[in-house]
């Protein structure tokens, strides 16, 4: 979901086919799940569900299945059994890949992932083998469509509230925090009326790579279509500058 690009495509996410939909409120109803087990079910005072529900939101999930998901976590909190995995590895030409998953069985997470980086003529590696050329941000995407303030004034009423970087692209802002500075900046924006497109905790490489030959670009982009089509993967980076 995160990391395919630099920013945050608005127009795709607002377009996404059904089967995406269904595969993105699996990911989502996980996330619930897990958000209430560790902080219960009032998003006012947990801060994570409180992200989750705002991605939803943004990804057009019902509010009533919002709720269903909550009331179904907070009866059943002590059988939620998911865990969040990360795995690493490279993909053709070396690129970095970061996989996040949120899964209730590790070993079948772990030969799906492995067997899409195979497939792409990548490797899984080990524990820190590529996220150190990362960055772990705090990261604030704002569509220009919904938004009626100026550049300048989003950028310092962000840096005020303790945002680190401010970026602009054709169809969004981007606004970049210390991870545990996003809540802070988040609720700023909020109360200012600044709908926000997402608000997320993310890994931004801190160089990307091009890729030129063909086969690897088609390899590139097999494993990360069969990282997508993968129910336990929540969230997928890499360092390829598409």
């Amino acid at each position: 979901m995160s990391g395919h690009s630099k920013f945050a495509n608005i127009k795709h996410k607002k377009e996404k086919n059904d089967a995406a939909k269904g595969k993105i409120f699996t990911i989502l109803g996980r996330e619930i799940a897990v958000a209430v087990k560790e902080g219960g079910p009032d998003p006012a005072n947990n801060f994570k569900l409180s992200q989750v529900i705002a991605k939803a939101k943004a990804n057009n999930m019902p509010n009533d299945t919002i709720e269903r998901g909550i009331k179904k976590a907070a009866g059943d909190v002590g059988n939620v059994n998911y865990e969040y995995v990360t795995y690493e590895g490279y993909g053709p030409n070396g690129i970095a890949i970061i996989v996040d998953a949120l899964t209730d069985n590790k070993n079948r997470t772990a030969a799906n992932v492995r067997s899409a980086f195979t497939k792409g003529n990548g490797s899984i590696g080990t524990p820190g083998c590529v996220s150190f050329m990362f960055d772990k941000r705090g990261q604030i995407i704002i569509d220009k469509e919904e938004c009626e303030m100026e550049a300048d004034d989003l950028m310092m009423m962000a840096l005020d509230a303790g945002a680190e970087d401010f970026g602009e692209e054709e169809d969004s802002f981007e606004i970049l925090t210390a991870p545990d500075d996003l809540e802070a900046v988040q609720k700023a924006l909020e109360e200012a009326g600044i709908v926000l497109a997402s608000a997320e905790v993310t890994m931004i490489p801190q160089n990307y790579v091009e890729l030129t030959d063909e086969t690897a670009l088609k390899n590139l982009q097999r494993t990360l279509d069969l990282l997508d089509d993968d129910d336990d993967v929540q969230a997928v980076y890499h360092n390829w500058d598409e």
